[in-house]
């Protein structure tokens, strides 16, 4: 890579890369410019060479394409938290639905017979979960709360954030005064923080013990802004609530009967009112029967697993991490789900003589990682199922794993489509739907 500063250009804009860059080709050669949209006429100047492609900023744009709007929040193009509020929601997922297929396509060498349509939902304050980097800048005198800068690893000079749920959109000015004001705001670098349905929960990863002074200052916090607090001085396993006592944190799945507690840092689906249009989708698209028995691969709290046995005869739920397990379990017991069980196992590795895995099921639901479900792939191939819900996180994985479902397991991809889960972000979460 080569930085340079060359001279202003003109150019048409004609692709839009997966970073949500706009595509002109100038002499051959691919110039990516962040900001512009496809079939814009642009002004751009480059900034960075490298062999296959160069880099440019985007100096004014001369015709707009029809899909541009303009981003409500002030921080955007600063803050990396989103990408696509130049965008209109709409372009936002053709955009991302074009980038399903496409990979399908090209990475797995697939296409589904029918296109669903795009899952929708809130496209603002819809969050409800996010990691939030914290920085005393003491050129500032004050502390910082936000995501990550666009271009950089410094965190974003945040103020307001248009994409958090409630009551989390209100409180970056508020957490950075309280930091601001402890005795160890230079060793308090990131703030976890979860909406549930109940209550609003925010995990402080502290390097150093607070004081007892700072131990009031939180507490204060914490009564005055309707929060519950925890602190993290290690790993996952040392978070504990600054005030014990309060009812667990739950979500509702009311389509299902069903409510799931769940700790401050597990996993959650971070859009709400998504989740639950997903939940129904994936029932409606997996059809189970009563006398079904269903394998859910990667389960998690049993967000899956617990609608599925709703429906089903028997849901077997399959995760790696023990904890986890342990809550499905729970969220289960707690409402007389009997006929829901939960296995701890490491899904990244080849499943082998494990008791779950050498059973035969009628469908087969997987929510995994952003790495895929690959190892986990000759299970689904064996244990005769007649129909597999994929869930993703990352069409590339998605894609590939998809291949080896048809070309290796016997399966054909019968419809495939996005979700908005993340709306003015370029993460593209989908479902594909496949029968044996």
């Amino acid at each position: 890579m080569k930085r340079i500063s060359a001279a202003p250009e003109e150019a048409d804009v004609v692709d839009l890369t997966h970073e949500a860059d706009g595509v002109a080709r100038i002499d051959g050669k691919a110039v990516f410019i962040h900001g512009a949209l496809p079939g814009e006429r642009v002004v751009l100047r480059r900034v960075r060479r490298h062999r296959n492609f160069d880099e440019a900023v985007l100096e004014s744009v001369l015709v707009a394409s029809p899909d541009r709007v303009a981003a409500p929040c002030p921080h955007y193009g600063t803050c990396g938290g989103c990408a696509l509020q130049h965008l209109a929601p709409a372009a936002q997922l053709a955009h991302k639905q074009s980038q399903l297929l496409g990979n399908l396509a090209r990475l797995g060498g697939v296409e589904p017979a029918r296109v669903l349509d795009p899952l929708t939902g809130p496209v603002w304050n819809y969050r409800r979960r996010a990691r939030l980097g914290i920085k005393f800048v003491a050129r500032k005198g004050r502390v910082l709360v936000g995501f990550r800068e666009r271009a950089a690893p410094y965190v974003a000079d945040l103020h307001e954030c248009r994409i958090l749920a409630a009551p989390l959109d209100r409180l970056l000015d508020p957490l950075a005064e309280l930091v601001g004001g402890l005795s160890i705001a230079a060793r308090l670098p990131q703030a976890e923080v979860a909406a549930a349905d109940n209550a609003c929960a925010v995990v402080l990863r502290v390097l150093d013990p607070p004081t007892a002074a700072d131990l009031d200052c939180l507490r204060d916090f914490e009564r005055s802004q309707g929060v519950r607090l925890y602190l993290q001085p290690g790993g996952p396993a040392t978070v504990a609530p600054l005030t014990p006592g309060h009812e667990p944190l739950r979500y509702r799945l009311d389509a299902f009967d069903v409510t799931l507690e769940f700790e401050p840092t597990d996993f959650i689906q971070v859009n709400a009112l998504l989740n639950q249009s997903m939940i129904a989708r994936a029932v409606e698209q997996l059809e189970p029967q009563p006398a079904d028995r269903v394998l859910d691969l990667f389960c998690g709290l049993g967000n899956f697993s617990l609608p599925l046995a709703r429906r089903a005869g028997e849901v077997v739920g399959v995760e790696g991490e023990a904890a986890l397990v342990a809550r499905a379990g729970e969220n289960a017991r707690r409402q007389a789900i009997g006929n829901a069980s939960f296995v701890a196992a490491d899904l990244a590795a080849p499943a082998t003589g494990d008791p779950w895995a050498t059973r035969a099921y009628d469908r087969v639901l997987l929510d995994p990682p952003r790495a895929g479900a690959r190892e986990v792939l000759p299970v689904v191939g064996r244990c005769g199922a007649r129909r597999v819900v994929y869930i993703s996180c990352h069409s590339g994985s998605l894609a590939r794993d998809a291949g080896h479902l048809v070309r290796d397991h016997g399966f054909r991809l019968v419809a495939a489509g996005v979700m908005d889960m993340f709306p003015h972000t370029t993460h593209v979460e989908a479902m594909a739907v496949f029968e044996r």
